[in-house]
């Protein structure tokens, strides 16, 4: 890892999202899907974002690709503002820094072109190279990402290939641009588990080489392993983030430790009762008041219903938003 790439960073803050859902042209009727989020991505390191389906995980990854167009709050990379800059090169420059790739690998890529077509592309698009250098880049590419041989492999279409080997495909697209940045949207959750390990082993080892991975992932368990800090996202709220080993190890908000009462554990014939109470998940708008989990949480107090309970620092590297840490 260069020194350039130890200093950049993918910035999020105070980032709010609402999607209009109904109501007239005045007078429109507004969701709130993300409610000010606020995290550091650093390059070499990853950032779990971890949570139910409809927590808003995905919504705030497709911000910060540009997907989706925050409301509020501002998205940087190394300073520089991705979501307003004035000049379109820096434009593509983001672009090419900030890459995402998908929960579904085979419906990312195109089933009537090879495996080189979809390299071909990107690699064309991000670089001046010959015809033979081009070549030669994209079997340097699936090699990098353990698809061998790399000549026979670009020749396939994407439905000659395992699940695996087309979230490999899917990350070394990523690469073809030289992403610093990968969103990897629940890169896992639809592979088989006997290869699940090999992808999480090969995105750890590109950390290594200085690309910083954003893991959104409903597993909390996967989240400890492969990510250094790890946030919990409910209804579109940050709940409790910090250094992973803290935020699973010792979790402090009701649903964060919901989630962890929910992971199997070998050697336990009983089920433990779970720590919230059972409850439909809320709807929230911009009117919106009050905690979010209020509904399913075991300590509930009257002002949990009346305000947003303040983010509070339980240690050096982990923070809670609830009212019993005040």
């Amino acid at each position: 890892m260069n020194a350039a790439s130890k200093q950049s960073e993918l910035v999020a803050e105070e980032v709010y999202i609402d999607f209009r859902v109904g109501g007239s042209l005045f007078k429109p009727k507004l969701l709130r899907a993300v409610s000010e989020v606020s995290f550091t991505l650093k390059a070499g390191e990853a950032l779990a974002i971890v949570g139910e389906s409809g927590s808003g995980k995905s919504t705030v990854a497709r911000a910060l690709c540009r997907v989706h167009r925050p409301t509020a709050g501002k998205v940087t990379l190394d300073g520089e503002d991705i979501l307003n800059h004035p000049n379109w090169s820096h434009q593509r420059d983001f672009a090419q820094a900030v890459q995402m790739i998908f929960q579904d690998p085979f419906s990312s890529l195109n089933p009537v072109h090879t495996i080189r077509h979809h390299l071909l592309r990107p690699v064309r698009l991000h670089g001046d190279l010959s015809r033979a250098e081009t070549d030669a880049r994209i079997h340097e590419i699936l090699e990098r990402v353990g698809l061998t041989p790399a000549d026979r492999i670009a020749a396939k279409f994407p439905h000659e290939l395992s699940g695996g080997q087309r979230q490999r495909v899917a990350i070394a697209r990523a690469l073809a641009v030289g992403a610093r940045f990968i969103l990897a949207d629940e890169p896992i959750s639809m592979l088989d588990v006997s290869i699940r390990l090999g992808i999480l082993n090969l995105m750890h080892d590109m950390k290594k080489d200085g690309v910083g991975f954003m893991y959104i992932t409903h597993d909390i368990a996967t989240a400890r392993y492969f990510a250094e800090r790890t946030a919990v996202m409910y209804v579109g709220h940050m709940v409790e983030w910090g250094e992973s080993d803290a935020v699973t190890q010792t979790p402090r908000h009701p649903y964060t430790q919901l989630l962890l009462s929910a992971v199997p554990e070998v050697g336990r014939r009983e089920k433990a009762p779970l720590k919230a109470k059972k409850a439909e998940i809320p709807i929230r708008t911009p009117q919106s008041i009050g905690c979010p989990f209020v509904e399913r949480c075991p300590h509930v107090e009257n002002r949990c219903r009346a305000s947003m309970p303040p983010v509070r620092q339980l240690d050096d590297d982990h923070f809670v938003r609830c009212f019993q840490f005040e």
